[in-house]
């Protein structure tokens, strides 16, 4: 139930709309472009912007210092020792903007425009992360103003090289592991259900990347000549692809899935109740059948079932018109997709162990691993996430939806390794925000109900300690 200061709170949010929307286009006018050396100095300023607007709204706020850009890191830690202990992540870097000749308006010149459900603002960074993060500290001035206090101890960080592969995020983890001490960490980088459900992903599934190439002859070879007897890496290599998976879509690498809890039935049942619409999804992408393992719907194999995905392959003549080659090598690279319980170095070795077992007289495998994060799963009954739900439904007059994400977040995985921490996901994008795209923007709507919504998860983590 709302208490008097929350509505306070939402009121004052309502009342200033505008004045946060004007701070956020202050961040949003600076093209940090963290993937390009140009933009190194507007990355700096940017995070001292971000600093300054922290110290301005009575946080301990500053720059550390990496081997690249900068973190920001300021905390606000008065609510008491037996309080809960927050920390905030989010990122201040940007996407490049190319191609330019496709945005409607300057990328780094906000605008606010209308569309067909309500006010839009149009630039890059506004819902990745630049509107999502000022979402969050908008809620948490407002809640300053009202209330003199907030009711958690809150440690905010904010990376600067997020969108060119967080290059320095571990040893900024470890070099301060001691002022990001925390009880959770909560990110608003991820989207709602739709526009009028939200969301709290709940599962992440991991990542293990291999490049498998099959050498053979020690040179090209003439087709004619040597054709028939003379070994082609080609066949080796796609008959070896051709056994990955069975006639069900289930991947024949041996103890692939021994480690794999199956989702509680109350989970399975939540998803089905989101109405989910499987034959709208797929002719959204050109297709009508789901390839994934057999008896299994889209939501369970893309949020709770690890694949096998070949993601390029390559080998012999590629240009226009006919060479009649064998050639010497050739090679695929793959990605596995994978869930909690599953160990990726485990994973990596039965992959290798898979193609030697299959390979052709002469052709030598050779691997090279380009990566490997485990999946990550947020226990659902864990006091924050019961706290979020309690507040996101309060908020929406609905409970959110308990999604899983079938792509991988490696700074929750970073978290977990270095800090100990499981992180909660609650974010207000939607799928058509043009994330990394030109006219990137983030609905006003989403904006706003994301501020009254962080507003009133940051009373109810205060009530749930």
């Amino acid at each position: 139930m709302s208490t008097p200061s929350i509505e306070a709170v939402l009121a004052h949010i309502d009342a200033n709309l505008e004045t946060s929307r004007a701070r956020w286009f202050d961040l949003l006018r600076i093209p940090s472009i963290s993937a390009q050396p140009a933009h190194k100095a507007d990355c700096r300023r940017a995070a001292a912007h971000m600093r300054d607007l922290l110290t301005g709204m009575g946080f301990e706020a500053r720059l550390s210092e990496t081997t690249g850009l900068p973190g920001v890191i300021a905390t606000h830690h008065h609510a008491g020792g037996n309080a809960p202990r927050i920390l905030f992540y989010g990122h201040y870097d940007v996407q490049p903007v190319d191609p330019v000749a496709l945005w409607d308006a300057d990328p780094f010149d906000p605008q606010l425009i209308d569309g067909p459900d309500g006010q839009r603002v149009v630039a890059r960074g506004a819902v990745d992360d630049k509107g999502q993060v000022m979402m969050v500290l908008e809620a948490i001035r407002a809640t300053l103003a009202v209330t003199g206090r907030l009711p958690v101890n809150l440690t905010v960080l904010l990376e600067g090289e997020e969108e060119c592969g967080s290059p320095s995020l571990d040893a900024m983890l470890a070099a301060e592991r001691s002022a990001l001490a925390a009880d959770f960490v909560l990110v608003a980088d991820t989207n709602m259900w739709n526009r009028d459900t939200p969301a709290i992903t709940t599962s992440l599934r991991g990542l293990a990347a291999v490049e498998l190439k099959i050498t053979g002859p020690n040179r090209d070879l003439h087709s004619g000549l040597f054709g028939g007897p003379a070994l082609n890496p080609i066949r080796a290599l796609t008959r070896i692809l051709g056994e990955l998976f069975d006639e069900n879509g289930v991947i024949a690498i041996p103890g692939f899935y021994d480690a794999i809890a199956e989702i509680p039935a109350d989970m399975l049942a939540s998803w089905r109740a989101t109405g989910f619409d499987e034959a709208a999804w797929l002719a959204a992408i050109g297709l009508r059948h789901a390839s994934g393992e057999a008896g299994r719907s889209v939501l369970e194999q893309n949020w709770s079932r690890p694949t096998a995905e070949i993601n390029g392959i390559f080998g012999g003549y590629q240009g226009a018109g006919s060479k009649t080659v064998i050639p010497a090598e050739a090679g695929a690279k793959l990605t596995f997709r994978l869930v909690p319980g599953q160990d990726p170095d485990r994973i990596i070795d039965g992959f290798k162990r898979f193609v030697q077992q299959r390979l052709l007289p002469d052709a030598h495998a050779h691997f090279e691993v380009f990566g490997a994060s485990p999946g990550l799963m947020v226990p659902i009954d864990a006091p924050f996430v019961r706290a979020a739900r309690e507040a996101l439904a309060a908020e929406f007059g609905k409970p959110p939806v308990l999604a899983g994400c079938g792509a991988s977040i490696p700074v929750v995985e970073a978290f977990e390794r270095h800090l100990g921490l499981r992180t909660l996901l609650v974010g207000f994008g939607l799928d058509d925000d043009r994330i990394h795209s030109p006219n990137e923007k983030f609905e006003m709507q989403c904006f706003h109900r994301g501020m009254r919504a962080e507003a009133r998860m940051l009373a109810a983590f205060g009530v749930a300690a």
